[in-house]
């Protein structure tokens, strides 16, 4: 592959260096630290003019820090001349921040930021060229660039998993933890010729939740938990426990993103699932040290095909939404 370039940011080195194997390249040298005063500082160490640049950088730890450094990075690449800088963004990250949201007062309603958009703006003025992310939270982010977006989706990866783990799987049933994941869940259940269930969920507010209602039927079957993301993992506890009560023999919960921040942890512990299944759009080695029940996908493959097509002028969205690995 001529004329190409690949960089990892620091939020997530090892799924860079796992892209830069499948796709038989060297990542390029890149040099970032801090100031005493907390600045982020990027080196470039080698020459990007007229090269097609990407710059592989996840929206999660610390996160601010993280996009900042992205921005660094394309800009650093920019200038120098390249020809193309593309951002390959596992996690997007403000991707929930995508819309206002109703919280209490109409006048609170009307202040509440489109900080997606925002992010959006940012990527675009630090001179990218292209997006490439995956399972967004919000398919109208996309909306949010004048650039192209790439939305890869994990449900070619999720389907094999499936298949090649859970034994009882034709008798298994695909759940939405709220009505949202509706489409995601359909689309999966169709795949495996198996039905579908949802739960609709009320919050009192941000990462709780009020009460569920089970629209299904899942009794005696296995319960599959299908979600774009978990943070707090509230939502997907309080789910499995309601499957669990309904009677299902079992609950998985299968994640593009797991966050797992604060509780998240100790709560998928003490909770009644078989595993939970994320992909590694986010480091999870030092969360699987202290919770046996997670497993994850290596969705470097789908990342290392989506860059080897946009480098060659394909398809990319097309093959990731209708072709299982």
């Amino acid at each position: 592959m001529p004329n190409i370039v690949l960089f990892s940011g620091s939020s997530h080195h090892d799924l860079s260096q796992r892209v830069a194997d499948r796709l038989g390249l060297e990542l390029g040298k890149v040099v970032t630290k801090k100031f005493s005063n907390q600045e982020t500082s990027v080196e470039i160490g080698e020459s990007v003019r007229g090269e097609d640049v990407y710059i592989i950088q996840s929206g999660c730890g610390e996160i601010n820090d993280n996009l900042m450094e992205l921005l660094i990075m394309i800009n650093a690449c920019k200038i120098a001349s390249s020809s193309r800088v593309t951002a390959v963004i596992p996690c997007f990250p403000y991707a929930r921040q995508d819309k206002k949201d109703k919280k209490g007062s109409v006048e609170r309603w009307s202040r509440a930021p489109i900080s997606a958009k925002l992010v959006a703006n940012m990527l675009s003025v630090a001179g990218a060229d292209h997006i490439i992310t995956m399972d967004l939270h919000a398919s109208q982010i996309q909306g949010f660039f004048d650039i192209p977006v790439d939305n890869l989706y994990a449900e070619p990866a999720v389907l094999q998993w499936i298949k090649e783990n859970i034994l009882e799987w034709r008798n298994c049933i695909i759940v939405s933890p709220d009505a949202g994941g509706a489409k995601r869940v359909t689309s999966i259940a169709d795949r495996l010729n198996v039905e579908f269930a949802l739960i609709h969920k009320e919050r009192k507010k941000a990462n709780e939740v009020d009460r569920m209602v089970l629209v299904g039927d899942v009794k005696d079957r296995v319960a599959i938990l299908v979600d774009d993301m978990a943070d707090t993992c509230g939502t997907i506890c309080h789910a499995a426990d309601k499957l669990i009560s309904a009677g299902a023999t079992k609950v998985y919960a299968i994640l593009t993103h797991g966050i797992f921040s604060g509780p998240a942890i100790s709560r998928i512990n003490n909770a009644a699932f078989e595993a939970v299944v994320v992909t590694n759009t986010i480091p999870q080695e030092e969360k699987m040290k202290h919770c046996p029940k997670i497993q994850f996908i290596d969705i470097s493959m789908i990342l290392a095909e989506a860059i080897r097509r946009t480098h060659n002028g394909e398809s990319v969205s097309y093959l990731f939404s209708h072709v299982p690995l």
